[in-house]
């Protein structure tokens, strides 16, 4: 962590709001962090020119970055063997010192040509390079002449991720130029270090550890900044499922019902018409009550989903809870089953969510009672709890033996499952199947939710009777 004029920032994360313009000097460059253990201190004499270089071999620019690879290797290397070529020419023989010759121009180019495999193999570029840097010398040519090609070398191999090997070479380099300079009199100790030759191969080894640092850092935002993406992803189409689910449920709950009712006394009326045109007419009265009903709960729930908004009106279709239960089992009037309510425990203010939920599960296995089972008789028990509310639905229709426990009864459908998907949202339990009572014989089909009320107390609803 630094802190500076403008903040506090971290070190592998992007500036934040907060943040101070120092954040790219102070917080992320590393001149010498891999080497030396600790970041280079910001500012000083060169400290821009510096920071510039490393941002634009971190990240060059686009026009750079269009250019193929084996273009700019070719153009690094011619670039690197004239300037080879001309220090050899230039150089002024010490005392001492053997001509240029041939084989010096030769060594040279030789280092130049081992540069054309720094990227895939940069540890073996810098010993190649070196071994012929210390041939260069053995031989008594004059100077560092062919060094270009070595600190090019020595780049390399500070921005490879496996670098000990190479890291090691370059020490071994430094150390044996500084003891070849003391060791034939030509300077001391400390003015050997402080040598044009030696300061420039430290200077590309900090170079090369600083871009790799910087580019370590920008590949772990890209990296991160491509997890957020795909996360934000992921989380937006598991949020359209969801979408998906509860309207197909909500639209399901809103006509399921009033079908069943219209198909029943439309089946009604069919039969009565040529023997009771009274009761035929009542029971078209309630398909027309009941389709208006159905109009009208299409029109809410479509409108919720088009604002967004909640429906505020208690009466409103989304709005229904257990107080509304009556009207939904005289809604099947006296010519389909008969429909009982028991209500055990002392009723009470119920949470929104708890109470739609259970006027909606309620709903669904009258349904699916009528349409796919005809019952005689349905029974809805509504048993309060100080946790929770239990609510059973249970009919004496006829049940397939075959079909199993908490599978939707009939052809494959909806209800049990936006049932199911209702109760998971509570954090209750849903079972439902066929049962038989042992001391009755009494078979038929059984819907059991538990809800429980966790933290919903804070907006209870009115109780129903």
């Amino acid at each position: 962590m630094s802190a500076g004029k403008g903040g506090t920032s971290f070190p592998g994360r992007p500036p934040e709001a907060g943040d101070g313009p120092r954040w790219r000097h102070a917080a992320v460059r590393r001149s010498a962090s891999g080497l030396l253990g600790r970041p280079a201190r910001p500012g000083g004499r060169y400290a821009g020119a510096a920071s510039r270089a490393e941002a634009f071999l971190a990240r060059p620019p686009r026009w750079y970055a269009a250019v193929p690879v084996w273009a700019r290797e070719t153009a690094l290397c011619l670039v690197a063997a004239a300037a080879t070529v001309y220090r050899i020419g230039a150089g002024t023989p010490a005392a001492g010192d053997r001509a240029p010759d041939l084989g010096a121009y030769g060594i040279g180019l030789a280092m130049v040509l081992a540069l054309a495999m720094r990227r895939r193999w940069p540890s073996v570029t810098l010993a190649v390079t070196g071994l012929l840097w210390t041939i260069y010398h053995i031989e008594d040519y004059p100077g560092g002449a062919p060094a270009v090609p070595l600190w090019i070398a020595l780049y390399s191999a500070a921005i490879a991720p496996r670098r000990w090997f190479a890291l090691s070479i370059a020490g071994f380099l430094i150390v044996s130029d500084v003891l070849g300079r003391t060791q034939h009199g030509r300077a001391g100790v400390f003015d050997a270090v402080l040598d044009g030759t030696t300061v420039v191969f430290v200077s590309m080894l900090l170079l090369g550890d600083a871009v790799r640092s910087r580019r370590g850092r920008r590949d772990e935002y890209e990296a991160r900044l491509a997890l957020l993406a795909a996360q934000r992803d992921h989380i937006a189409a598991k949020r359209v499922a969801e979408e998906r689910t509860r309207i197909a449920r909500d639209l399901h709950d809103v006509s399921a019902h009033t079908l069943a009712v219209i198909s029943l006394h439309a089946n009604l009326a069919a039969e009565l018409l040529t023997e009771n045109l009274t009761q035929a007419d009542e029971a078209l009265g309630v398909v027309r009550q009941a389709t208006r009903e159905a109009l009208g709960e299409l029109r809410a729930a479509v409108g919720v989903l088009r604002d967004g908004t909640t429906v505020q009106d208690p009466d409103a279709p989304a709005t229904l809870g257990v107080r509304h239960l009556g009207e939904l089992a005289r809604a099947y009037g006296g010519h389909g089953p008969r429909v009982e309510i028991h209500v055990e425990g002392e009723p009470r203010g119920l949470p929104r969510l708890v109470d739609v939920t259970a006027y909606r599960i309620v709903q669904e296995a009258l349904a699916n009672a009528v349409h796919h089972a005809d019952p005689r008789s349905v029974e809805i028990v509504l048993r309060y709890r100080p946790e929770g509310l239990a609510v059973e639905v249970r009919d004496d229709g006829a049940t397939p033996p075959t079909v199993p426990s908490n599978a939707d009864r009939g052809p494959a459908g909806f209800g049990l499952r936006g049932m199911a998907e209702r109760v998971a949202v509570l954090d209750g339990d849903l079972t439902a199947g066929p049962y038989e009572d042992p001391g009755t014989g009494e078979r038929g089909f059984r819907v059991c939710a538990w809800l429980p009320l966790g933290g919903e107390h804070e907006h209870p609803r009115p109780a129903g009777r």
